[in-house]
């Protein structure tokens, strides 16, 4: 390479001088001409380039076993350096290098972990786990170093020969400028005023029909219920009963010959009915009237019940008011006349489905709230209520008093399901248990508890009987048999939604083929049961879908409600 460089620069040399020649013939004056060397091949990429060219020293990774270069021994014997792994070799960069940067494995202990984060959070620094004896973080970015008393200036002392005034003695006891810790904070008497204003007009539009007509195409938005007030019911139609005296309770003919899970079931595939405003604050919980599913009953953060048309108007039928605090489950009888409401403000209620009259009130007491009620469905007169003091109390209706306890659990208790032939029933609570009972035997048969166990608030038995499925707070829904010894399928398990958090009630179609569950997201899963694969997931809502509910005669209707206000109806 050097010899054909230098061949270049001998013929241009010669060329020169003839040009010299001829241009001092012709009396001519000589430009200044300047060489440049090119280098036809340079080195790339070696060993001997430094930073400043832009060049990378080679370098041989470990484990490599072909060289395609020739390096220079003190390349081929350079030492290694390097993450270390715990078993002492050096971490492989095959999986490590990422667009964004280098990614390396580490081990942190949970508890640690969890230290330090509430460490960052509420002090903005914590220790960095790169460097010992470092700290990372702003100091002044935690909760505490924002509700710190820097710059703040402090209040005068005061006389301390007044006790009382606007310069009585306050000592070291004296506050800062501008602080706001021990006064009087909640609504002035204008905004009280005005909110009573606004619950009187609501009360009576809900109690008055006459007075629903708020404007053309307005409906009423809700109401509130007052303690001692009597409870009442809305009917929202124009007429009751039909030209042959039947109520809306009357089942269509073409349900009435089609027996539960004997059709063959379809993953819903477009929105039929969509009800934006149903409950102001959210939807709790819907359920379908059972056997005929005709009606869809609604329980909102209003404290409202609702129940709609199902079937052919997709209306709103009927306002059950009786609640003055937000209601949190509700459940059918088995025979679909009557239901239990139960609601934040310590009262279980039940109601009949026609005439929305309120026959009972079950008052639990104190700050006990019930979280979750469900009939015996071998007698409809006895009905179970989960509370929120870690019991479980069966309630007589006959005789309006509590007949038997349940107490167990170590929290509150989520949920209520009777399997076997309604003869046991399966508990969840918040103490991340789930315990089985024989019905009237206050004895557990069977405790469900693991150390790497999650709450399971919600829990759904499948139509064949021999399954039960729970939505567990690590984002899965666990598989357990409900047939013989009740053990956890391990195999089996619906994962992909985000419900952590949130009590999303699972649903199976009528026939058991397919799984379907809400998410934090307003998205709606539906899996299907044998292979446990995703089948479909659509957007359902703009805030978390709380509750699906399967159509128990018709073969893809679904129908799902979320905290934004809205149910809605697929087909």
């Amino acid at each position: 390479m050097d010899a054909f460089n230098k061949y270049g620069s001998a013929s241009s040399e010669s060329e020169s001088d003839g040009e010299s020649k001829t241009q001092a013939s012709k009396r001519y004056a000589q430009p200044v001409v300047r060489q440049y060397t090119v280098n036809t091949a340079p080195e790339v990429g070696g060993y001997g380039a430094t930073s400043a060219g832009g060049a990378m020293a080679p370098y041989v990774a470990p484990g490599q076993r072909e060289i395609t270069t020739n390096l220079a021994y003190s390349v081929l014997t350079q030492p290694l350096e390097g993450p270390i792994a715990k078993d002492g070799d050096f971490v492989s960069n095959a999986h490590m290098q990422m667009n964004s940067g280098r990614a390396e494995q580490q081990a942190i202990d949970e508890t640690v972990f969890r230290m330090q984060e509430r460490m960052l959070r509420q002090h903005g620094v914590t220790h960095d786990p790169s460097i010992i004896g470092m700290q990372v973080g702003d100091a002044g970015s935690g909760r505490r170093g924002a509700r710190n008393n820097r710059g703040l200036r402090r209040k005068a002392k005061g006389d301390s020969s007044q006790l009382d005034g606007d310069d009585a003695y306050q000592g070291p006891w004296a506050g800062y400028e501008g602080e706001a810790a021990g006064q009087v904070s909640g609504p002035t008497a204008e905004q009280l005023a005005e909110y009573e204003q606004r619950v009187a007009e609501y009360t009576d539009a809900i109690s008055d029909p006459s007075a629903r007509s708020l404007g053309k195409g307005k409906k009423p938005k809700g109401g509130f219920y007052v303690e001692g007030q009597d409870e009442r019911s809305v009917f929202h139609g124009q007429s009751e009963r039909d030209y042959q005296g039947r109520t809306y309770m009357h089942a269509p003919p073409e349900h009435k010959h089609i027996r539960e899970g004997e059709q063959t079931c379809y993953v819903p595939k477009r929105m039929l009915k969509e009800w934006r405003t149903a409950h102001n604050g959210g939807v709790s919980a819907i359920r379908f009237i059972p056997q005929t599913g005709h009606l869809l009953l609604s329980s909102g953060m209003d404290g409202l019940v609702k129940i709609f048309d199902a079937h052919s108007s997709l209306s709103l039928l009927r306002t059950y008011v009786g609640h003055s605090k937000a209601v949190r489950d509700i459940s059918f009888a088995p025979d679909g006349r009557s239901f239990l409401s139960s609601s934040y403000d310590s009262t279980t209620k039940l109601w009949d489905t026609e005439t929305g009259q309120c026959r009972q009130k079950f008052a639990v007491g104190g700050k006990k709230m019930p979280n979750v009620a469900r009939f015996y469905p071998e007698d409809p007169n006895l009905f179970l209520v989960g509370q929120s003091d870690k019991k479980i109390v069966q309630w007589d209706i006959r005789a309006n008093e509590i007949v038997q306890e349940y107490n167990q659990h170590l929290g509150a208790i989520n949920s209520l399901t009777f399997f076997d032939s309604s003869r046991r029933f399966i508990s969840t609570s918040d103490d991340k248990s789930m315990r089985v009972w024989e019905f009237g035997i206050p004895v557990v048969i069977k405790l469900i508890a693991d150390p790497s166990m999650h709450s399971v608030p919600s829990v759904a038995l499948h139509p064949s009987g021999k399954w039960i499925v729970g939505q567990s707070m690590d984002n899965r829904i666990v598989v357990y048999s409900a047939e013989g010894r009740i053990k956890a399928h391990r195999r089996k398990e619906f994962t992909g939604h985000l419900t952590a958090g949130f009590a999303c009630q699972p649903s199976f179609s009528p026939d058991g083929r397919f799984l379907t569950s809400g998410d934090a997201e307003g998205q709606v899963w539906c899996w299907d049961w044998q292979s446990a694969r995703v089948v479909k997931k659509w957007k359902a809502h703009e805030k978390v879908t709380i509750c699906t509910a399967w159509h128990p005669k018709e073969t893809s209707r679904v129908a799902t409600c979320s905290w934004d206000g809205t149910i809605k109806y697929w087909d």
